[in-house]
Protein backbone atom coordinates (compact mmCIF):
# COMPACT_ATOMS: atom_id res chain seq x y z
CA UNK A 1 0.00 0.00 0.00
CA UNK A 2 1.49 3.03 -1.08
CA UNK A 3 0.33 6.24 1.07
CA UNK A 4 -0.01 9.82 -0.17
CA UNK A 5 -0.99 12.64 1.48
CA UNK A 6 -3.30 15.19 0.32
CA UNK A 7 -4.30 18.98 1.97
CA UNK A 8 -7.35 21.57 0.92
CA UNK A 9 -5.79 24.70 1.16
CA UNK A 10 -8.69 26.95 -0.31
CA UNK A 11 -9.63 26.03 3.42
CA UNK A 12 -7.32 28.50 4.35
CA UNK A 13 -3.49 28.54 3.97
CA UNK A 14 -0.44 30.55 3.15
CA UNK A 15 2.45 28.88 0.57
CA UNK A 16 5.17 28.97 3.54
CA UNK A 17 1.92 26.42 5.20
CA UNK A 18 2.34 24.17 2.56
CA UNK A 19 6.04 24.28 1.82
CA UNK A 20 6.19 23.15 5.81
CA UNK A 21 3.84 20.61 5.67
CA UNK A 22 5.40 19.13 2.14
CA UNK A 23 8.47 18.75 3.83
CA UNK A 24 7.48 17.34 6.62
CA UNK A 25 5.24 14.79 4.44
CA UNK A 26 8.70 14.04 2.67
CA UNK A 27 11.14 13.56 5.33
CA UNK A 28 7.87 11.64 7.57
CA UNK A 29 8.62 8.86 4.52
CA UNK A 30 4.96 9.42 2.69
CA UNK A 31 4.84 8.78 -0.96
CA UNK A 32 3.53 12.25 -1.89
CA UNK A 33 1.96 15.36 -1.17
CA UNK A 34 -1.42 16.16 -3.15
CA UNK A 35 -3.56 19.37 -2.96
CA UNK A 36 -7.03 20.30 -4.13
CA UNK A 37 -7.19 22.71 -7.31
CA UNK A 38 -10.12 25.29 -5.38
CA UNK A 39 -10.63 29.01 -5.35
CA UNK A 40 -12.56 29.16 -2.45
CA UNK A 41 -14.01 27.65 0.79
CA UNK A 42 -17.03 25.35 0.84
CA UNK A 43 -17.96 25.61 4.47
CA UNK A 44 -18.30 28.07 7.00
CA UNK A 45 -14.80 29.10 7.15
CA UNK A 46 -13.51 31.87 5.86
CA UNK A 47 -10.72 30.80 3.60
CA UNK A 48 -8.20 33.64 4.87
CA UNK A 49 -6.06 34.71 4.16
CA UNK A 50 -7.15 33.33 0.73
CA UNK A 51 -7.01 30.67 -1.81
CA UNK A 52 -3.62 29.68 -3.55
CA UNK A 53 -3.35 28.58 -7.42
CA UNK A 54 -2.57 24.41 -7.06
CA UNK A 55 0.09 24.46 -10.34
CA UNK A 56 2.02 27.76 -8.69
CA UNK A 57 2.36 25.95 -5.94
CA UNK A 58 3.54 22.62 -7.04
CA UNK A 59 5.99 24.50 -9.47
CA UNK A 60 7.57 25.77 -6.23
CA UNK A 61 7.29 22.87 -4.09
CA UNK A 62 8.90 21.12 -6.88
CA UNK A 63 12.40 23.28 -6.21
CA UNK A 64 12.13 22.59 -2.93
CA UNK A 65 11.47 18.56 -2.32
CA UNK A 66 13.53 16.12 -3.54
CA UNK A 67 11.82 12.86 -3.42
CA UNK A 68 7.91 12.99 -2.94
CA UNK A 69 5.30 13.18 -5.93
CA UNK A 70 3.18 16.53 -6.23
CA UNK A 71 0.00 16.68 -8.03
CA UNK A 72 -3.47 17.77 -8.16
CA UNK A 73 -6.51 15.60 -6.96
CA UNK A 74 -8.49 17.66 -9.00
CA UNK A 75 -7.65 19.95 -11.73
CA UNK A 76 -11.23 21.20 -12.54
CA UNK A 77 -10.93 20.49 -16.38
CA UNK A 78 -13.14 24.32 -16.70
CA UNK A 79 -9.89 26.51 -14.92
CA UNK A 80 -7.64 25.94 -17.38
CA UNK A 81 -7.32 25.45 -21.55
CA UNK A 82 -5.99 22.26 -22.03
CA UNK A 83 -2.79 23.48 -24.53
CA UNK A 84 -1.58 25.82 -21.49
CA UNK A 85 -2.31 23.19 -18.43
CA UNK A 86 -0.53 20.69 -20.76
CA UNK A 87 2.77 23.02 -21.04
CA UNK A 88 2.21 23.82 -17.34
CA UNK A 89 2.75 20.24 -16.47
CA UNK A 90 4.98 19.41 -18.06
CA UNK A 91 7.29 22.36 -16.82
CA UNK A 92 6.65 21.90 -13.42
CA UNK A 93 7.62 17.96 -14.00
CA UNK A 94 10.71 19.14 -15.62
CA UNK A 95 11.58 21.01 -12.73
CA UNK A 96 10.78 18.23 -10.48
CA UNK A 97 13.04 15.66 -12.04
CA UNK A 98 10.00 14.04 -13.06
CA UNK A 99 7.80 13.45 -9.94
CA UNK A 100 4.47 15.15 -10.98
CA UNK A 101 0.82 13.74 -11.63
CA UNK A 102 -2.05 15.36 -13.23
CA UNK A 103 -5.47 14.76 -11.45
CA UNK A 104 -8.10 15.99 -13.11
CA UNK A 105 -11.94 16.39 -13.29
CA UNK A 106 -14.61 17.84 -15.24
CA UNK A 107 -15.25 20.59 -12.27
CA UNK A 108 -18.52 20.48 -10.04
CA UNK A 109 -18.14 23.31 -7.42
CA UNK A 110 -20.67 26.31 -9.19
CA UNK A 111 -19.75 29.22 -6.35
CA UNK A 112 -16.32 29.23 -6.88
CA UNK A 113 -16.69 29.37 -10.71
CA UNK A 114 -19.34 32.35 -10.14
CA UNK A 115 -17.02 34.20 -7.86
CA UNK A 116 -14.18 34.38 -9.97
CA UNK A 117 -15.77 34.27 -13.12
CA UNK A 118 -15.12 31.35 -14.55
CA UNK A 119 -17.54 30.22 -17.16
CA UNK A 120 -19.75 26.70 -15.91
CA UNK A 121 -21.35 25.00 -18.44
CA UNK A 122 -24.24 22.16 -18.16
CA UNK A 123 -22.97 18.75 -16.60
CA UNK A 124 -23.17 17.02 -19.91
CA UNK A 125 -20.54 19.67 -21.10
CA UNK A 126 -18.39 20.12 -18.77
CA UNK A 127 -17.73 15.47 -19.08
CA UNK A 128 -17.31 16.62 -22.68
CA UNK A 129 -14.88 19.26 -22.54
CA UNK A 130 -12.80 16.95 -19.57
CA UNK A 131 -13.02 13.99 -22.43
CA UNK A 132 -11.28 16.49 -24.90
CA UNK A 133 -8.83 17.93 -22.41
CA UNK A 134 -7.14 14.57 -21.80
CA UNK A 135 -6.97 13.64 -25.79
CA UNK A 136 -5.58 17.21 -26.24
CA UNK A 137 -2.98 16.41 -23.10
CA UNK A 138 -1.75 13.35 -23.44
CA UNK A 139 -1.69 14.05 -27.21
CA UNK A 140 0.49 16.68 -26.70
CA UNK A 141 3.17 14.61 -24.28
CA UNK A 142 3.25 11.71 -26.62
CA UNK A 143 3.82 13.73 -29.86
CA UNK A 144 7.63 12.65 -30.60
CA UNK A 145 10.22 15.73 -30.52
CA UNK A 146 10.08 17.60 -33.96
CA UNK A 147 6.68 16.80 -34.51
CA UNK A 148 3.19 18.81 -34.61
CA UNK A 149 0.19 17.76 -32.83
CA UNK A 150 -3.86 18.79 -34.16
CA UNK A 151 -6.81 18.53 -32.71
CA UNK A 152 -10.40 18.92 -34.36
CA UNK A 153 -12.39 18.83 -31.45
CA UNK A 154 -16.01 20.18 -30.57
CA UNK A 155 -15.01 22.62 -27.60
CA UNK A 156 -10.67 22.82 -28.27
CA UNK A 157 -8.98 23.46 -32.07
CA UNK A 158 -5.20 22.86 -31.87
CA UNK A 159 -3.21 23.56 -35.42
CA UNK A 160 0.41 22.93 -35.75
CA UNK A 161 1.17 22.90 -32.10
CA UNK A 162 4.44 22.35 -31.39
CA UNK A 163 3.71 19.83 -28.41
CA UNK A 164 6.88 21.34 -26.37
CA UNK A 165 8.16 21.38 -23.76
CA UNK A 166 8.06 17.62 -23.06
CA UNK A 167 7.97 16.41 -19.72
CA UNK A 168 10.63 14.47 -18.19
CA UNK A 169 9.05 11.21 -17.42
CA UNK A 170 8.15 9.63 -20.83
CA UNK A 171 5.12 9.21 -22.20
CA UNK A 172 3.94 11.97 -19.95
CA UNK A 173 3.52 12.54 -16.19
CA UNK A 174 0.34 9.88 -14.75
CA UNK A 175 -2.79 11.28 -15.09
CA UNK A 176 -5.40 10.81 -12.30
CA UNK A 177 -9.19 10.28 -13.20
CA UNK A 178 -11.70 9.96 -10.52
CA UNK A 179 -15.28 9.91 -8.61
CA UNK A 180 -18.52 8.17 -7.55
CA UNK A 181 -20.29 9.12 -11.93
CA UNK A 182 -21.42 5.39 -12.77
CA UNK A 183 -20.97 6.19 -16.96
CA UNK A 184 -18.21 8.64 -17.85
CA UNK A 185 -15.86 8.72 -15.20
CA UNK A 186 -15.25 4.41 -15.82
CA UNK A 187 -15.06 5.08 -19.72
CA UNK A 188 -12.54 8.10 -19.19
CA UNK A 189 -10.36 5.91 -16.38
CA UNK A 190 -10.14 3.25 -18.91
CA UNK A 191 -9.17 5.47 -22.00
CA UNK A 192 -6.60 7.84 -20.48
CA UNK A 193 -6.07 7.69 -16.81
CA UNK A 194 -3.18 5.80 -14.89
CA UNK A 195 -4.74 5.54 -11.97
CA UNK A 196 -8.72 5.81 -10.61
CA UNK A 197 -8.91 7.16 -7.19
CA UNK A 198 -12.37 6.78 -5.18
CA UNK A 199 -12.36 9.91 -3.56
CA UNK A 200 -13.59 9.60 0.28
CA UNK A 201 -16.27 6.84 0.12
CA UNK A 202 -16.80 3.32 2.23
CA UNK A 203 -15.01 0.62 1.05
CA UNK A 204 -18.18 -0.93 -0.52
CA UNK A 205 -18.83 1.76 -2.82
CA UNK A 206 -15.40 2.07 -3.88
CA UNK A 207 -15.20 -1.76 -4.62
CA UNK A 208 -18.31 -1.15 -7.07
CA UNK A 209 -16.98 1.78 -8.30
CA UNK A 210 -13.51 -0.34 -9.43
CA UNK A 211 -15.48 -2.93 -10.69
CA UNK A 212 -17.15 -0.45 -13.53
CA UNK A 213 -13.61 1.38 -13.71
CA UNK A 214 -12.55 -2.95 -14.70
CA UNK A 215 -15.64 -3.51 -16.71
CA UNK A 216 -14.37 -0.16 -19.15
CA UNK A 217 -11.04 -1.77 -19.03
CA UNK A 218 -12.35 -4.45 -20.39
CA UNK A 219 -14.58 -3.07 -23.42
CA UNK A 220 -11.92 -1.10 -24.10
CA UNK A 221 -9.04 -4.03 -24.44
CA UNK A 222 -6.73 -1.97 -22.00
CA UNK A 223 -5.38 -4.84 -20.93
CA UNK A 224 -4.37 -6.25 -24.03
CA UNK A 225 -2.95 -3.12 -25.55
CA UNK A 226 0.29 -3.08 -23.61
CA UNK A 227 -0.26 0.25 -21.24
CA UNK A 228 0.50 -0.50 -17.35
CA UNK A 229 -1.98 -2.07 -15.14
CA UNK A 230 -4.69 1.00 -14.03
CA UNK A 231 -3.67 1.64 -10.86
CA UNK A 232 -6.42 1.81 -8.18
CA UNK A 233 -6.64 4.34 -5.36
CA UNK A 234 -8.51 5.61 -2.45
CA UNK A 235 -9.21 8.86 -0.66
CA UNK A 236 -10.01 8.80 2.70
CA UNK A 237 -10.73 11.50 5.18
CA UNK A 238 -8.49 10.87 7.98
CA UNK A 239 -8.86 11.88 12.30
CA UNK A 240 -7.01 9.86 14.32
CA UNK A 241 -5.23 10.80 17.61
CA UNK A 242 -3.55 9.28 20.82
CA UNK A 243 -6.32 10.25 23.05
CA UNK A 244 -10.02 10.91 22.85
CA UNK A 245 -9.32 14.58 23.21
CA UNK A 246 -7.44 14.35 20.34
CA UNK A 247 -9.85 12.82 18.13
CA UNK A 248 -12.67 15.16 18.84
CA UNK A 249 -10.37 17.91 18.25
CA UNK A 250 -9.00 16.72 15.25
CA UNK A 251 -12.97 15.56 13.69
CA UNK A 252 -14.10 18.87 14.81
CA UNK A 253 -14.22 20.49 11.11
CA UNK A 254 -15.49 17.24 10.00
CA UNK A 255 -18.51 18.52 11.40
CA UNK A 256 -18.88 21.83 9.85
CA UNK A 257 -21.54 22.39 7.04
CA UNK A 258 -20.19 22.20 3.63
CA UNK A 259 -20.87 21.99 0.19
CA UNK A 260 -19.19 18.44 -0.12
CA UNK A 261 -20.80 14.88 -0.42
CA UNK A 262 -21.49 12.59 2.87
CA UNK A 263 -17.96 11.38 3.34
CA UNK A 264 -16.87 8.22 5.46
CA UNK A 265 -13.94 8.81 7.50
CA UNK A 266 -11.78 7.62 9.78
CA UNK A 267 -12.19 8.78 13.38
CA UNK A 268 -10.70 7.32 16.14
CA UNK A 269 -6.96 5.47 16.85
CA UNK A 270 -4.18 4.53 14.76
CA UNK A 271 -5.41 0.92 14.89
CA UNK A 272 -8.71 1.99 13.14
CA UNK A 273 -6.61 3.40 10.11
CA UNK A 274 -4.46 0.36 9.97
CA UNK A 275 -7.91 -1.95 9.45
CA UNK A 276 -9.32 0.42 7.48
CA UNK A 277 -6.39 0.41 5.06
CA UNK A 278 -6.56 -3.51 5.42
CA UNK A 279 -9.57 -3.08 3.86
CA UNK A 280 -8.99 -1.35 1.28
CA UNK A 281 -6.16 -3.20 0.23
CA UNK A 282 -8.87 -6.24 0.13
CA UNK A 283 -10.48 -4.77 -2.91
CA UNK A 284 -8.11 -3.59 -4.76
CA UNK A 285 -6.63 -0.76 -3.40
CA UNK A 286 -2.82 -0.03 -3.83
CA UNK A 287 -2.73 3.50 -3.32
CA UNK A 288 -4.42 5.37 -0.78
CA UNK A 289 -4.13 9.54 -0.02
CA UNK A 290 -4.92 10.59 3.33
CA UNK A 291 -7.01 13.56 3.71
CA UNK A 292 -5.94 15.46 6.57
CA UNK A 293 -7.67 18.64 7.43
CA UNK A 294 -4.99 21.51 9.35
CA UNK A 295 -1.81 22.11 7.52
CA UNK A 296 -0.94 23.36 10.91
CA UNK A 297 -1.18 20.05 12.85
CA UNK A 298 2.33 18.86 12.18
CA UNK A 299 1.67 16.51 14.76
CA UNK A 300 -0.93 14.44 13.10
CA UNK A 301 0.96 13.70 10.38
CA UNK A 302 3.80 12.48 12.86
CA UNK A 303 2.19 10.29 14.08
CA UNK A 304 0.84 8.34 10.97
CA UNK A 305 3.88 7.61 9.71
CA UNK A 306 5.21 6.58 13.60
CA UNK A 307 2.29 4.34 13.85
CA UNK A 308 0.36 3.67 10.72
CA UNK A 309 3.47 3.75 7.84
CA UNK A 310 5.39 0.78 9.61
CA UNK A 311 2.56 -1.44 10.33
CA UNK A 312 1.87 -1.31 6.43
CA UNK A 313 5.14 -2.55 5.49
CA UNK A 314 4.55 -5.64 7.73
CA UNK A 315 1.35 -6.55 6.15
Amino acid sequence: MRVCVFVEPHRGATYDDQLRFARRVEEAGFEGFFRADHYQSMGAESGLPGPTDAWLTLAALSRETSRIRLGTLVSSATFRLPGPLAVMVAQVDQMSGGRVELGIGAGWYEREHASYGIPFPPVVERFDRLAEQLEVITGLWRTPAGETYHHDGVHYRLVDAPALPKPTQVPGPPVIVGGKGPKRTPELAARYADEFNMPFKSVAETATAYERVREACDRHGRDASGRAPLVFSAGIVVAIGRTDAEVRRRATPLHVKSALPPEDPVIGSPAQLVDRLGEFAAVGTTRVHLRLTELDDLDHLELIAAEVLPQLENR
